[in-house]
């Protein structure tokens, strides 16, 4: 049987991830989990991320790697649901994510961008992020329960919305959301979603 052909061919999503590294990654996990431990817990999460996303076949995906492309969990996740590899920039996160959609907007009407560490997402979460960009709207945010968010997609580049922002901490929402309002661009959320952070996060996962 032929395969299923996308449906938002020109749409993109693309996703951040970090290589599954002891030591470098979901640390506030540490001390309950070791950093071999948390490193499993992170990539656990990521799996789970790729086969929602590669199985739905919305759009081409793109899977942008830190520190580098070359770890082999990537080129695994590559050749498993055909994501494409691309480095990170250099800078903060904000400047990561601007220069992301930056680069998935030069070929495509919207780009929608996702951590890899959010249980909670849905099929559905994803099919209306990228309705909600093609039916008009500028933006579409999907908040935490913590006061950020886990999905951010966009139409046009908007570096405001990725500047002086205090990422990490629970003003990233509220401070993105000014800047929204202060640049009168139509945007809507999705619903709230939870990710894994801390110990706590992880027992709740575990649970889901």
């Amino acid at each position: 049987m032929p395969s299923k052909q996308c449906d938002f061919p020109e749409a993109v999503i693309q996703i951040f991830c970090k290589a599954p590294v002891a030591g470098q990654v979901k640390t506030r996990l540490m001390p309950q989990l070791d950093a071999i431990q948390a490193a499993a817990v992170h990539q656990q999460l990521a799996l789970r991320t790729f086969a929602l996303v590669g199985s739905l076949r919305l759009c081409p995906v793109q899977l942008w790697c830190a520190p580098t492309v070359q770890h082999p969990f990537f080129s695994n996740a590559a050749a498993t649901y055909s994501f494409s590899l691309h480095a990170q920039t250099d800078g903060d996160l904000g400047m990561r994510m601007d220069a992301t959609l930056r680069s998935g907007l030069e070929h495509a009407g919207c780009a929608v961008l996702i951590g890899c560490d959010c249980p909670s997402f849905t099929a559905d979460d994803l099919v209306h992020a990228i309705q909600a960009l093609r039916g008009g709207n500028d933006v579409v945010l999907a908040p935490t329960e913590d006061g950020g968010y886990s999905l951010i997609g966009l139409t046009h580049p908007q570096p405001d919305l990725f500047q002086d922002i205090h990422w990490s901490t629970p003003l990233v929402l509220a401070e993105t959301r000014r800047k929204i309002a202060a640049a009168k661009l139509a945007a809507i959320e999705l619903n709230s979603q939870w990710d894994v952070d801390t110990y706590a996060d992880y027992l709740r996962f575990l649970a889901y």
